[in-house]
């Protein structure tokens, strides 16, 4: 059975550099979860993104969040990613499926 593999990737930082509180993480594990039954998280040992921009190479430390689902409802995903743009003030994050295949 084919499934797909949601994965988030949220900033551990504001753009001043400030780590955000913990609670946000919380709550958006609370609200997938909620969503769809069951997470996981990767918080302990953040994920590095580096890219090259220009002349310098920026790079994030990044919180990943997974959820596993049967279908993907675009609609709810593109809402969701707005508010959480919002929520961290960032003008992109990064919300990708994968399609997996159960084994």
């Amino acid at each position: 059975m084919a499934m797909h593999l949601v994965q988030l990737l949220l900033p551990l930082t504001d753009r001043a550099g400030r780590r955000f509180d913990g609670a946000v993480y919380g709550r958006v594990r609370s609200e997938l979860a909620e969503h769809f039954g069951i997470i996981s998280s990767f918080t302990r040992a953040a994920a590095n993104s580096v890219w090259k921009e220009g002349g310098h190479t920026p790079h994030d430390d990044l919180v990943v969040f997974e959820v596993m689902a049967r279908e993907i409802d675009q609609h709810w995903w593109e809402r969701y990613r707005a508010e959480l743009e919002r929520r961290f003030q960032q003008e992109t994050i990064v919300v990708r499926a994968l399609k997996v295949e159960m084994l």
